[in-house]
């Protein structure tokens, strides 16, 4: 008899059938010994264990087989753990914490806050602060670094902060920062950023000899500027900032990339309109708060780590979102100034905070990272 798609798919659901009982026996008898472990006070993870397992596995694996047999096992293994560690462990104070948070915060994001952000009124930050909140009562501070101290004295309760751009990536500043001060995310939002060259009334492109900006902003343009032959780059602290020295000044060689906002706030003229090298250039904010706030709808979680520094460590960490099925939608690592060599990782996961999958990864991670930073669980407008 020739066979066809039907007759294959039989033979593997016949296959299925057979390992799935095989499956939840072999994790029902994890339980039992996750339960045993919690009764003689063993270690959840033994390495030497699983070494040998993989090792016999794998020797015995047909030819052309021993990746598919090694990633399997330790998904299984993995798994497995995560059995035997909700028996064995007790709920961690984070859990704790996280449920009186979600018990706590109200139920609707306040629509009018004091918030803090980076440059001037014209800034992306100040555009993002009225995406986030109706009416926000901002107070602008000179760097990055002037926002997380006015939110963790209590000064603003909240501060709308750069994290990642489409184009030129990461503000790398902020992620350094993050490491220095004790917040949380409750709120992010994406922000479509449209860059315009701005001068004096009555300037023209060829009269141009400089270009002010924030340096993120000359990076997202970099493509038009380089049209522009023997114009001179300057950077400023952010493009509001850029576009009111413009106004100030007595030069009319000058010229910013702002956005277009600034042209009523500063009385500019814009030379150019969407100048930045990508039509879909957008810059990702967070809305951080001192004070562990989780709004309905949080389906996005931040974390930071530090892990042992050794082979297959960054592995097993990923290895638990992907055995409980969650999604990683962002890894940044950013090194540790203290530490030659190592670095602490950023992650973004997709997964809802009131999942029971949530909470395993959580504290499968809090447990076997070397620091743990649960930087809160949000929705992302």
């Amino acid at each position: 008899m020739s066979e066809d798609m039907d007759s294959f798919r039989a033979e593997m659901d016949k296959i299925d059938g057979e390992i799935l009982p095989l499956l939840v026996k072999r994790l029902e008898i994890s339980g039992r010994i996750g339960e045993y472990k919690r009764d003689n006070n063993l270690p959840v993870y033994d390495r030497e264990r699983e070494r040998e397992m993989l090792c016999r596995l794998t020797a015995s694996a047909p030819p052309g087989t021993f990746n598919a047999v090694r990633a399997l096992y330790n998904s299984i293994f993995e798994i497995s753990r995560g059995v035997q560690a909700q028996a064995v462990y007790k709920p961690s104070t984070l859990q704790g914490e996280i449920e009186a948070a979600l018990a706590g915060t109200p139920k609707v994001f306040p629509p009018s806050a004091i918030v803090a952000c980076q440059g001037l009124e014209g800034a992306y930050s100040q555009l993002a602060a009225g995406k986030l909140f109706a009416l926000p009562d901002i107070m602008y501070f000179g760097n990055f670094e002037g926002v997380f101290q006015a939110v963790q004295s209590g000064l603003c309760r909240y501060g709308v902060l750069p994290l990642e751009n489409s184009t030129a990536g990461s503000v790398n500043e902020v992620y350094d920062l993050m490491n220095r001060y004790s917040f949380f995310i409750v709120r992010s939002v994406r922000l479509r950023v449209n860059h315009t060259l701005m001068s004096k009334q009555g300037v023209k492109l060829a009269d141009v000899k400089e270009i002010l900006s924030k340096d993120e902003a000359l990076e997202q343009c970099g493509n038009f500027i380089r049209q522009l032959k023997g114009v001179k780059v300057t950077v400023c602290e952010n493009t509001a900032a850029a576009a009111k020295s413009v106004a100030e000044s007595d030069r009319t060689d000058i010229a910013a990339i702002c956005s277009e906002d600034c042209a009523n706030l500063y009385n500019l003229s814009a030379l150019s309109y969407d100048i930045q090298n990508n039509g879909g250039n957008y810059t990702r904010f967070i809305c951080i708060s001192k004070n562990l706030e989780i709004y309905p709808g949080a389906h996005k979680t931040s974390l930071m780590l530090t892990l042992q520094h050794k082979p297959g460590a960054l592995y097993n960490a990923l290895a638990k979102f992907n055995a409980l099925g969650i999604n990683l939608n962002k890894l940044e690592s950013r090194p540790i100034p203290s530490r030659d060599f190592e670095f602490k990782f950023y992650f973004d996961i997709d997964v809802s905070v009131y999942s029971e999958e949530f909470m395993q990864a959580l504290s499968q991670l809090e447990r076997e990272a070397d620091m743990f930073d649960y930087l809160g669980s949000y929705q992302e407008l």
